[in-house]
């Protein structure tokens, strides 16, 4: 039986590989298995999982986020925000560039849907940076890298799907992701003054009679309007989770009204736009709850098949120390992101491997914020990572995919040598944990 639960999981995964779609992969075959191997009786205990699962309280914030990332992504945020950022660190050299980093920190901590972060600013600054003499890798290396940010900074839709199936307090998992996402972002600025003053020529500065005339029409107001309304958002939604104001969900929906709020302050609001926000809300969070049934079926079969207590046997005859097997969870996630998303990496391998991590008594909190960082890293990497299609897809012809491949190779070495660092000291996401 524990080896049929083995055959399952791996019968899943190359079935995924090969196109089907996930969620009724995932659904279906486990219960074929079930049917064929498992006891009658056993299927009485899955409906009261199920509705578990549909009545839990944490998951309304999903819709909730994405709404919230969908509405910000119609109001012109990011354009207002990086055409200002741009000015402000005009003179320095690759000044562009930390312009895109930042704007990017801040999408992510208003819109956490990596998707949508990176179309908005390849759309919005990719043909501005080739515009200003920037090469192809740095402007397209920069923005894909910028834009998975909001995978780690918290509001993430990727923390909270981890923080439901890891079984650990949302609140707890944002406040620990929070400082290795500001410690990532001064990583990525590091990086660019150190190529821009090595290689000048490939992150030119603004010129000064181009910076003069903007700050000549209502400059005050400009930067008001660009940093202010997006901070109070942010601080809204992070700062009412962080001092126990709210809990996840209900600082969702306070993001979700304010994000709409922000957008009809913008200008931007109108049926048409409310309709398509809704619609794509819609569509995105019926996949996430589909694919969350069917996971909630493969680990319900998985388990009945003793399939975890395999595992953990396994381990423990092995003798395999509990960094040994995070350092092969690890691998095994960072490979995976190549070929397949993030939420079925997160509803496939994540419940197999939590009862291990317990069993080792690791702290699950961690776990999910290396499990974070890594999604990220595989997010970006050569040749399937999902960002770089995402970019490739709204590119001018002149950028080509090696221009995307070369431009990602070094943000890439950054993550991982800071996914090494937190794995190292622990204590990078304890600084923040509050008591929530």
């Amino acid at each position: 039986m524990e080896i049929l639960a083995i055959i399952l999981f791996v019968s899943i995964f190359v079935l995924i590989l090969y196109g089907y779609p996930v969620a009724f992969t995932l659904g279906g075959i486990s219960m074929i298995y079930a049917l064929c191997f498992l006891d009658a009786g056993s299927f009485s205990t899955l409906p009261p999982r199920i509705m578990g699962v549909m009545t839990n309280y944490v998951l309304i914030a999903v819709p909730l986020f994405i709404f919230m990332g969908i509405m910000l992504e119609k109001s012109g945020l990011a354009e207002s925000l990086l055409e200002t950022m741009a000015i402000l660190l005009g003179r320095i050299k690759g000044g562009l560039a930390i312009s895109v980093v930042i704007v990017g920190a801040l999408l992510a901590a208003s819109t956490g849907i990596v998707g949508a972060t990176v179309i908005t600013m390849g759309l919005i600054s990719l043909p501005t940076m080739l515009k200003r003499g920037y090469s192809p890798e740095l402007a397209t290396g920069t923005i894909a890298a910028s834009g998975t940010l909001g995978q780690i900074i918290p509001p993430s839709v990727v923390l909270v799907l981890l923080a439901s199936v890891l079984n650990v307090s949302v609140g707890k998992l944002f406040a620990a992701a929070f400082l290795p996402g500001v410690l990532l972002v001064v990583c990525y600025i590091l990086y660019i003054m150190i190529k821009a003053r090595i290689h000048p020529e490939s992150a030119p500065s603004i010129p000064l009679e181009e910076i003069q005339a903007f700050k000549d029409k209502d400059f005050a107001a400009k930067v008001i309007k660009a940093f202010v309304l997006p901070f109070l958002l942010i601080i809204s939604v992070l700062g009412s989770i962080f001092t126990g104001i709210a809990t996840p969900t209900e600082a969702a929906a306070v993001g979700a009204l304010g994000a709409t709020l922000l957008t009809i302050f913008q200008g931007k609001f109108n049926l048409e736009v409310l309709k398509s926000v809704l619609t794509e809300t819609t569509h995105l969070t019926s996949m996430v709850f589909i694919i969350l049934l069917g996971a909630t079926t493969f680990t319900f079969v998985f388990r009945e098949m003793h399939g975890d207590e395999y595992l953990v046997n396994l381990i423990r005859e092995a003798d395999l120390p509990a960094m040994g097997f995070l350092l092969l969870v690890m691998i095994v996630v960072f490979v995976a992101g190549f070929f397949i998303d993030f939420i079925e990496i997160i509803f496939i391998i994540v419940p197999v491997v939590a009862p291990i991590f317990l069993e080792l008594e690791i702290d699950l909190i961690w776990i999910g914020i290396l499990l974070a960082l890594n999604l990220q890293t595989s997010f970006l990497s050569p040749p399937f990572g999902f960002s770089l299609f995402y970019l490739k897809g709204v590119a001018p012809p002149t950028v080509t995919t090696q221009h995307l491949y070369r431009g990602i190779i070094p943000f890439v070495v950054i993550q991982l040598v800071f996914l090494g660092l937190v794995i190292l000291f622990p204590e990078i996401i304890s600084l923040l944990q509050f008591s929530l």
